[in-house]
């Protein structure tokens, strides 16, 4: 009698549980359908989204803002309204990465 209360327990914790599959998109059999360009869809919506991602994590510009000093110490690099910047060579072509205060990092 108890095997049978505990099965019957079982039987409604297995109905009870639920499972989320994600989105679910309900199309007729009669309109084409192309899974491969979904696919392909998805996957550069996922790539602009990473785009987006970096690029809020790193600030990188071709030319300096006007009235920018530059600063050689402890490297060259560049102060312009509160923000710096130091250069690198991509391609044969400068480009300024944004950084952190050089001063403030040296104390910490």
């Amino acid at each position: 009698m108890k095997a049978q209360k505990w099965l019957g327990c079982l039987g409604l914790l297995l109905v009870v549980s639920t499972v989320n599959a994600g989105q679910v998109v309900v199309r007729k059999s009669s309109e084409p359908f192309d899974a491969f360009a979904v696919r392909d869809e998805v996957q550069k919506q996922h790539q602009w989204q990473e785009v987006l991602r970096y690029q809020q994590q790193i600030q990188i510009l071709q030319s300096l803002p006007f009235g920018c000093i530059t600063i050689a110490a402890p490297y060259r690099y560049f102060s312009c309204q509160g923000l710096y910047y130091r250069p690198y060579n991509h391609q044969n072509k400068d480009v300024f990465i944004q950084i952190d205060d050089p001063k403030a990092v040296g104390n910490e």
